[in-house]
């Protein structure tokens, strides 16, 4: 990857000149069977731009209570675009198209925001990485058609869904409005995410993220990272998804550890138990050199991923089985 950065042919960004960020944007756009795709620093400026595109100040997005971008990009909705959320209690982060049409508020009920978008993450990061049926969203999808609503896919991990539910991007293509992709985590590129619609909002997305900061100028050596990791890092992923359910299956047998989430792809949520602190947990591992992270909500969460080697993962299974509280 790195040797693919170094020869990456480069030119200005901001005025659509460089031929590697170029390539990279149609690479996505064709894959997914889409017009138009636009580079982007990260996922959270992806997400907001679509929120940004999709919406008006005043306007209600509908997604699940656990959303990333509900949770986990800093109010950016409210502070950027003035929308609030309907939240729905889902299961593991994913909603059904039932639960949207009861969330919709009556457009002629002008007390109430005005019902404008839904919020997909596929796989859910809070959730534990669960992937959606693609036959569920394709009912979310007519219920968004009957209610004139913007369907967006905050696809940050969706590669590990296409490898773990045999998908193909097509079909995820077909259905969203808009759907931002990142190349920085499973697929182990340094930095970036691609947010994909037709050519008419996409270049209404060139003005946004220059409002947002995000224009790069000579990016194709980030670029480049991402067409790399495109042609290379996809199918690798299965090895993350098995390392992860073995991990979920020794966490499942340890003493401390009260319940497990369902582990399908390569994020395994674990809660422990009481007396037993999230911090005590987390320092333990981290003096082994194991790090892991805290969801909020007595929620900790261990992730798989490219550096994460058979040979580390053999040294945190067994350290795992060794360590007494």
């Amino acid at each position: 990857m790195l040797q693919a950065m170094f020869n990456a042919k480069v030119g200005d960004d901001v005025f659509k000149q460089d031929p590697t960020v170029n390539a990279f944007e149609n690479m996505v756009a064709d894959l997914f069977g889409m017009e138009a795709a636009l580079f982007f620093p990260s996922g959270t400026m992806a997400n907001q731009t679509a929120i940004k595109l999709n919406t008006n100040p005043g306007d209600q997005i509908i997604c699940d209570k656990w959303s990333h971008i509900h949770l986990y990009e800093a109010g950016g909705a409210s502070f950027n675009s003035g929308v609030n959320f309907n939240l729905l209690d889902g299961n593991r982060g994913m909603i059904t198209a039932e639960q949207v049409a009861a969330g919709i508020n009556d457009p002629e009920f002008y007390h109430a925001p005005l019902s404008k978008m839904v919020g997909i993450e596929n796989t859910t990061n809070k959730g534990g990485g669960a992937c959606y049926d693609i036959a569920e969203l394709q009912k979310i999808k007519q219920v968004c058609v009957d209610h004139n609503l913007k369907y967006h896919l905050d696809g940050a991990r969706l590669w590990n869904a296409l490898v773990a539910k045999k998908q193909h991007p097509k079909q995820f293509g077909v259905l969203f409005d808009t759907i931002s992709v990142c190349f920085s985590k499973g697929l182990g590129a340094p930095i970036g995410s691609v947010l994909i619609s037709d050519a008419e909002t996409m270049h209404k997305a060139l003005r946004i993220r220059k409002i947002f900061g995000g224009n790069m100028r000579q990016s194709g050596y980030l670029a480049a990272a991402g067409i790399y990791a495109l042609q290379n890092n996809i199918t690798r992923l299965e090895d993350d998804h098995r390392r992860a359910k073995e991990l979920g299956q020794v966490l499942q047998q340890l003493p401390w550890v009260a319940h497990v989430a369902p582990t399908e792809t390569n994020i395994v949520i674990f809660e422990v138990k009481s007396p037993l602190t999230e911090k005590q947990v987390i320092e333990t591992l981290k003096v082994k050199g194991i790090l892991i992270s805290s969801m909020g909500q007595g929620k900790l969460r261990m992730v798989t991923h490219l550096d994460y080697k058979q040979v580390l993962h053999e040294y945190v299974m067994e350290h795992l089985t060794k360590i007494k509280f």
